[in-house]
């Protein structure tokens, strides 16, 4: 019989909300929205009073309005959010080594062999929840388990729930004792379990199956006939509290990208171009502070009528540099038609390698040049003349902060927009109830 974990999921609480809120104390009690606050915008994240009134992150903005007028939306900080993660991982690193994150705001911890130090894992999740309040005035929740599974639906259990009187606080720390995952896990619905989405989810309801226990009773031969062999086994498993995956103490990093909703739609080349600049800056410099460059380059539009379109490319060499990027989308921005109206664009890298050796300084061409000097250099060019550049770029912004240079051609008349300035849609220009 394998040996038995110790598991901890632990869960931000409303995360985005919650850090604004130490910035606007003044708010507490209130309904409070991160998100965009425009009609093209996304609720990212609400607090639990906003929750009372149907509102929940992934929400269009304009139904979050008609649902809770009296809501305050902010537009959010991306990079504080960031930040502020860092903190609580540094923290889970005071009481395990194998940590395994998953968002911004949740991450898996293996406490096995921390429990003679720490007491169990209980008292784990516990200490942690406390410290993570003690230091940085946010709330989680944490569930215990000895799977990974199990361990977060309990924290998903032992969360704040919003109710027609108030705000139950829950929990905070649940732990499912060994031996008593049946009958925590069964009464729960079928759509706990990973892998049941709304389409599966009409094929079991077909089948009677309303429960985590129907499905077990319904049997992995009838499962697997409904739903297919490989899904069918796996939600079977799951169902009977089978989870045998270990904390991942490293995940491989699969793309890294940005995208932006804008306020207006975009109905010509030049300005998508500009945008493009702009984003790229900002996935290079992620793309270098993960000591990476990149294979591919995948372009995504999103026009007005919400028709979505991706373009991928891959150069003859890796690209780390944003000059380089904007250099080989550009034959697919070309056959983008924009007059219809864009209404989004995001830029995305994926294929990692070990970034290009360094060869020269900064060697712009004159002839037939943009105002990047790129006109008439390869992708390969490119990267080669500004790594140099890029890495003295990178260094300013660690010592001055990210605003402190940017690519002149994503200057706005406004000034300049700083990168996932509305990773979430564009904010209301004139409205009584938002934040900046």
């Amino acid at each position: 019989m394998a040996e038995s974990h110790t598991i901890l999921h632990v869960d931000m609480d409303a995360f985005f909300v919650s850090v604004e809120m130490r910035r606007h104390p003044e708010l507490i009690g209130q309904p409070v929205v991160v998100g965009g606050a425009g009609s093209r915008g996304v609720v990212a994240a609400a607090n639990y009073e906003a929750r009372r009134y149907g509102v929940f992150s992934a929400m269009s903005s304009s139904k979050a309005r008609r649902l809770c007028p009296q809501a305050v939306f902010l537009s959010g900080d991306y990079g504080e959010y960031a930040k502020v993660s860092t903190q609580v991982h540094a923290i889970f690193m005071q009481f395990t080594p194998f940590i395994e994150p998953i968002a911004l705001d949740e991450a898996f911890l293996d406490v096995t062999g921390s429990t003679h130090l720490f007491g169990d894992g209980t008292a784990i999740g516990w200490k942690i929840k406390e410290q993570i309040h003690n230091e940085l005035e946010l709330p989680c929740s944490v569930g215990v388990a000895t799977s990974k599974f199990i361990a977060k639906l309990a924290s998903k259990k032992a969360k704040p729930v919003p109710t027609s009187g108030g705000i139950d606080q829950g929990h905070g720390v649940l732990r499912i004792e060994p031996g008593e995952e049946l009958s925590f896990l069964h009464p729960l619905p079928v759509q706990s379990l990973w892998g049941v989405g709304p389409a599966t989810l009409v094929k079991l309801e077909r089948l009677g199956v309303s429960q985590v226990g129907d499905l077990v009773a319904l049997g992995e031969e009838t499962l697997v006939r409904a739903v297919g062999k490989a899904h069918g086994r796996h939600l079977f498993a799951l169902a009977n509290g089978i989870d045998e995956r270990s904390v991942k103490t490293e995940r491989d990093l699969k793309s890294i990208g940005h995208e932006e909703t804008f306020s207006h739609d975009i109905t010509d080349r030049e300005s998508m171009r500009r945008e493009i600049v702009r984003l790229a800056d900002a996935v290079s410099s992620r793309l270098r502070a993960h000591e990476s460059a990149a294979r591919t380059l995948q372009l995504k539009i999103r026009y007005s009528n919400f028709e979505t379109i991706t373009r991928s490319i891959t150069p003859g060499s890796p690209i780390a540099s944003a000059p380089a990027m904007v250099k080989a989308l550009d034959p697919l921005l070309e056959k983008i038609n924009p007059s219809i109206g864009v209404r989004l664009i995001g830029v995305s890298v994926s294929g990692f390698v070990e970034p290009v050796e360094q060869l020269s300084l900064l060697d712009f061409g004159g002839d037939g040049s943009d105002e990047l000097g790129n006109a008439n250099r390869t992708t390969a060019d490119l990267e080669r003349d500004w790594s140099p550049a890029s890495q003295a770029v990178d260094e300013i912004r660690e010592k001055f902060g990210r605003g402190a240079i940017s690519p002149a051609s994503s200057l706005s008349v406004n000034g300049r927009r700083e990168l996932g300035h509305s990773p979430w849609g564009p904010g209301e220009e004139k409205s009584g109830h938002a934040l900046p």
